[in-house]
């Protein structure tokens, strides 16, 4: 979709975002949730809870040789763009093993070249609409009901989105409302947050995997999880855009998404880690590439899956390992594969993908809230998705016009953050890509990034 402003207005940046990056540390010296006068294995559950966050990301790309760009293109000269957003996460327990949540945010700016021009985008705090000015948004208003079942009691700490408190080892969880499908399915400990750990798209979050939801990343529908001893499943339903990519949802929730998942935990040698195996089925409207191409043949027209969408499925899996190897070190493995005959509906244009990457707390070096990571992705499409870019058509995030010379997308990714106070975090962000939007026509290109995250 096209981003709702295509100009930048920085004066708001300033004067709206600077304010709470000033305010919040030193709102998070007075911590509002009540810490317990002594350790108990049992601890009272937390009945209310306010925190905050607040990112700021400045992020740029060098210029890159390109003989021709086209409408999805990143563009080649040297340009920056900035992204901003706070949020609010004001939770309460209405009763026993329930937490109820509204996270009201407040975003501005835009992504790179109005977030366009690479599969795997180089930041998870572009969202796919941008404004010049601030604007809110109610992201997440949701209900989870934890009902345990036995096994050992566990304290839960209390962190955003989840009120302090205990609960059981075995035990079932269900969450409804709006909320988004990532807050539940495909989590990992060291690629996952765009405002804490790596930015590009397809690093956070399996590139392969389609889930529902808006333009800013958040759907309404429901999940069920249920824990027992090392092993967990999780199912959930949710509802899909109007159209592929778009900023409303479907009201009929005719047009909708299955989501499975299995999770194994284990200790190697002493440290923990986990496999998860996650699988989508989408059902709604959805154009074929083989159609698209067929009609752009007859017709002489630049390719369009929008003009041949009809009601579909498209499948998808992946699996994601997170393994911690010593103290302060780990690391990650992601794979996916997706249905590369049937346009992608919502997230980016990846039919399969490989990544993988490590953190390293810099407690080695004296600094232990530091983190340094690196971490790498391939992405790539299917030959008929290749053909249908090739006869100018476009996708959710790329489309150069035409693609006669394809190869896979490579992107390498590598931070430092670095913790200035209690509740300040900044990082440093390069990420290096080759062949973007699967184009070896196109670059190479070097894009840098600053992030200042704060939260309490």
């Amino acid at each position: 979709m096209k981003p709702l402003s295509r100009r930048l207005t920085r004066a708001p940046l300033a004067a709206g975002f600077l304010a709470a990056f000033v305010a919040m540390p030193a709102l998070a010296l007075a911590d509002p949730d009540p810490a317990p006068a002594a350790a108990s294995p049992d601890p009272a559950p937390q009945i209310w809870a306010v925190h905050a966050q607040a990112t700021f990301i400045a992020q740029g790309n060098a210029s890159f040789p390109a003989p021709y760009q086209g409408k999805n293109s990143l563009d080649s000269d040297a340009n920056g763009r900035e992204t901003a957003d706070v949020t609010l996460y004001l939770g309460v327990r209405p009763w026993a093993g329930a937490e109820f949540w509204i996270d009201p945010e407040l975003d501005q700016g835009f992504g790179l070249s109005d977030t366009l021009g690479v599969a795997g985008f180089p930041s998870g705090e572009a969202y796919k609409v941008g404004a010049a000015t601030p604007y809110p948004k109610l992201q997440r208003v949701f209900l989870r009901q934890t009902i345990d079942l036995g096994g050992a009691a566990h304290t839960l700490d209390a962190d955003i989105n989840q009120l302090g408190g205990s609960q059981a080892s075995d035990r079932v969880v269900l969450t409804v409302g709006k909320f988004s499908v990532t807050d539940v399915f495909d989590t990992n400990q060291y690629a996952h947050d765009p405002r804490g750990d790596f930015m590009n798209w397809s690093l956070i979050d399996a590139g392969t995997f389609d889930y529902a939801a808006n333009a800013w990343g958040f759907t309404y529908g429901a999940a069920a999880e249920l824990y027992e001893g090392h092993f967990a499943l999780r199912g959930g339903v949710f509802d899909l855009s109007v159209v592929p990519n778009d900023v409303k949802l479907d009201p009929t929730f005719r047009q909708f998404q299955l989501v499975g998942e299995i999770e194994e935990d284990h200790d190697i040698a002493g440290q923990p880690g986990a496999v998860k195996l996650t699988g989508f089925l989408t059902r709604g409207r959805m154009g074929s590439f083989a159609d698209a191409i067929a009609l752009s043949a007859a017709t002489g027209q630049p390719a369009s899956v929008a003009a041949v969408r009809q009601y579909r499925g498209r499948p998808g899996v992946s699996l994601d390992i997170q393994q911690q190897l010593t103290d302060g070190l780990g690391v990650f493995l992601r794979a996916g594969l997706a249905d590369g005959n049937v346009e992608p509906y919502e997230f980016a244009d990846i039919d399969d993908t490989v990544s993988g990457g490590l953190a390293l707390s810099g407690k080695r070096w004296g600094r232990p809230d530091d983190t340094y990571a690196i971490a790498g992705v391939v992405n790539e499409i299917t030959r008929i998705h290749e053909e249908y870019l090739n006869d100018g058509g476009l996708g959710i995030l790329v489309g150069d016009g035409r693609l006669p010379h394809p190869g896979p997308e490579e992107i390498i990714e590598t931070y430092y953050e670095f913790a200035a106070l209690k509740a300040l975090k900044i990082s440093l962000d390069y990420q290096f890509v080759t062949n973007p939007a699967y184009n070896r026509d196109r670059g190479p290109v070097s894009i840098g990034a600053v992030r200042f995250h704060t939260q309490f």
